[in-house]
């Protein structure tokens, strides 16, 4: 199973609003991450639903500056397509 396909096996939770945006975000932006953010976006998927949901939706402050840019670049996927960033 290629690095790729077990985050997005990983991306598969619990809560539907997690799944939705974060295979999004895999599908589309996996493949542009330097390795160093693919460790981060790995660190991410393996944090509990309620830690990452609260990390996503800024109720919590991330730990790392890795972890702070890939929240900022999967919020932008909760955004209607057209809007501002």
């Amino acid at each position: 199973m290629s690095e790729k396909a077990r985050i997005r096996w990983l991306c598969r939770r619990g809560m539907k609003e997690l799944d939705v945006l974060l295979e999004r975000f895999v599908s589309i932006e996996y493949d542009d991450l330097d390795e160093r953010e693919q460790t981060g976006l790995r660190e991410l998927v393996e944090m509990e639903d309620p830690d990452l949901y609260a990390l996503v939706m800024g109720r919590m402050e991330p730990e790392t500056a890795v972890h702070a840019d890939l929240l900022s670049r999967i919020r932008q996927f909760q955004r209607p397509q057209g809007t501002a960033r």
